[in-house]
């Protein structure tokens, strides 16, 4: 046999060695190493072990099949590989992070999201992790310390950071970046340094800075950023308009900017934003008028939450054009105008729910789902894992007239229906019944009159109704739906019948108005004072003439007393 033949005759039996003994003996130390800092309370560790075979084999290590080098560890206690393993429940790691990390040179997937490292500080050599890696998350945990820029990464990086305590100002992200969540930590300042003076186009998708103390006004300079797919700077302390280049981010599908400080009319250039599917402003100052832009040139929308600011004027007709919208919240604002009858066109609002129930956007790196706080049964809910189901049209609080158009009754995929605290008169819509799917339904405090209608008691999944507060007469429909409301659903109006009783029946007199949209209005037993002060007077009028009978009695004996003597 010849030299070379020797040689790949070694090479083989060699390779051959490594794979049938799976991980590298180095990195089992590592990981050894790793395990030693770390506090684990399950001992769902228990077969990271030196005696224990392949490494590879070990719970959240995965490898090369070809090298036998550590390429992932999938150590988030929401990880499905750790939760199946776990008879007791999800793992919950703490302790310290180890520089033995350094060693697994071949590391692209490191996961610790969603454990308990206790106000742990994150060491400054654990950033240089991501120059290799393709995936970090260490969401979830109380980590604390500043964010090192991102300058030096290699590899097309999917940060996530939320949820922890890291502080000071956002980091400088490298030109590979391409999803980074920050949110709901304490990152303040403005954001200039890291959006503006860039030299190239990034590759950033999608950028969550919810849930921080970050202020100023945004700056507009996005023109760099046209690879945006999602974009939430949430529950902020962000001022100012916007800026006119958030225009440039055609490829924008959701902008979060609910919760802030921001002021002025709605610019035109987000009428380039044409793949938007998700657009929330809501809690903002904005002002002015409803752009028909919206309805024209966004026919992705699939949800508009503009509640909680200063809009005027009427609903535009062009919104009804929205064949693909299921959450329409104009709440809170100070609308006028009818309720455009079109509403029927929103063709989305009328099919039944498919078998996704989540809101995605798409990347590079996957998709991503979408979540939104929306006002349900008078309380806010934040949904995301669900949000698909939820069909909802919420007009309340502000200053709509007419009448409530019957063809709004199409929507029979409708979840929930607000149109509370307006100046709606003129009839329930007495095809109400054919909306049944509706779960929560509130008509309080406006001008409506006339009975309710017979087919409401068809709204058999109906759990949320509120019809307090109007000039509705008659009574009360009988049938099993609306008796298993209490009376506080029915308080001032001229209505009569169970639930009401007959000392509730003139409530409207004694009742307080709630100071809650949406809010449950039942306030206990009422105090009725004319009740109060009829037995008053008989109780006053029976102890005068217990009195005279007592003193007439005691004068005659006084007056028997004396003749006696």
């Amino acid at each position: 046999m010849d030299f070379a033949a020797t040689i790949f005759l070694m090479l083989l039996l060699l390779t051959n060695y490594t794979l049938c003994n799976g991980c590298i003996p180095s990195e089992r130390q590592a990981l050894l190493r790793i395990k030693r800092h770390l506090i684990d309370s399950s001992n769902m560790l228990a077969d990271w072990r030196s005696g224990k075979g392949d490494c590879c084999e070990w719970l959240g290590v995965f490898c090369d099949s070809a090298t036998g080098h550590v390429t992932e560890l999938r150590l988030g206690s929401s990880n499905d590989t750790i939760a199946l393993a776990g008879a007791h429940g999800r793992l919950k790691l703490g302790g310290k992070l180890d520089p033995a990390l350094l060693d697994l040179k071949s590391l692209s997937y490191l996961d610790l999201s969603n454990n308990d490292f206790d106000h742990t500080r994150i060491p400054d050599w654990f950033w240089n992790l991501t120059s290799n890696l393709q995936y970090l998350n260490i969401s979830g945990n109380r980590f604390q310390g500043n964010v090192p820029d991102f300058l030096t990464n290699q590899a097309s990086l999917v940060l996530d950071l939320s949820f922890n305590n890291f502080t000071g100002s956002l980091p400088v992200i490298s030109l590979n970046v391409t999803v980074l969540d920050l949110s709901n930590n304490a990152f303040s300042g403005n954001m200039s340094r890291f959006l503006c003076h860039k030299k190239h186009r990034m590759k950033l998708e999608v950028l969550s800075l919810g849930g921080n103390g970050l202020s100023g006004e945004i700056p507009d300079c996005w023109q760099k950023w046209g690879n945006l797919v999602a974009l939430e700077l949430c529950d902020n302390n962000f001022s100012g308009t916007i800026p006119g280049s958030m225009g440039a981010l055609t490829s924008l599908q959701s902008l979060h900017l609910r919760n802030n400080n921001l002021v002025g009319e709605m610019p035109g250039s987000l009428s380039n934003c044409t793949e938007l599917l998700t657009l929330d402003l809501s809690a903002n100052r904005f002002f002015g008028a409803i752009p028909p832009w919206m309805g024209e040139r966004l026919s992705k929308l699939i949800i508009i939450s503009l509640g909680s600011n200063m809009f005027r004027g009427r609903i535009p007709d062009q919104i009804c054009g929205l064949t693909c919208l299921q959450i329409l919240d104009l709440s809170r604002n100070y609308l006028s105008g009818n309720i455009p009858s079109c509403i029927k066109n929103l063709t989305a609002m009328i099919s039944g729910n498919r078998s996704d129930s989540k809101i995605f956007y798409k990347t590079s790196k996957g998709c991503f789902s979408d979540n939104i706080a929306l006002t349900m049964k008078g309380v806010v809910f934040d949904y995301s894992s669900t949000l698909k189901l939820i069909k909802l049209v919420d007009l309340s609080n502000n200053n709509l007239t007419g009448e409530i158009p019957e063809e709004m009754t199409r929507l029979i995929g409708l979840l929930s229906l607000n149109l509370s605290r307006n100046h709606l008169v003129g009839k329930i819509p007495g095809n109400i019944g054919a909306m049944n799917t509706l779960e929560c339904v509130d008509l309080s405090e406006n001008s409506l009159s006339g009975e309710i209608p017979e087919s409401m008691n068809r709204l058999t999944f109906l759990s949320y109704l509120n019809l307090s507060y109007n000039n509705l007469s008659g009574q009360i429909p009988s049938g099993t739906q609306l008796l298993t409301f209490s009376s506080s659903s029915f308080l001032g109006n001229k209505l009569y019948g169970p639930p009401l009783t007959n000392a509730s029946r003139d409530s409207k007199l004694v009742a307080p108005i709630s100071s809650n949209v949406g809010e449950n209005v039942d306030t206990g037993t009422q105090v009725n004072w004319l009740i109060i002060w009829t037995e008053c007077g008989f109780l006053f009028g029976f102890l005068c003439v217990f009195f005279y009978v007592w003193f007439t009695d005691k004068l005659d004996s006084c007056i028997f007393s004396i003749h006696s003597r």
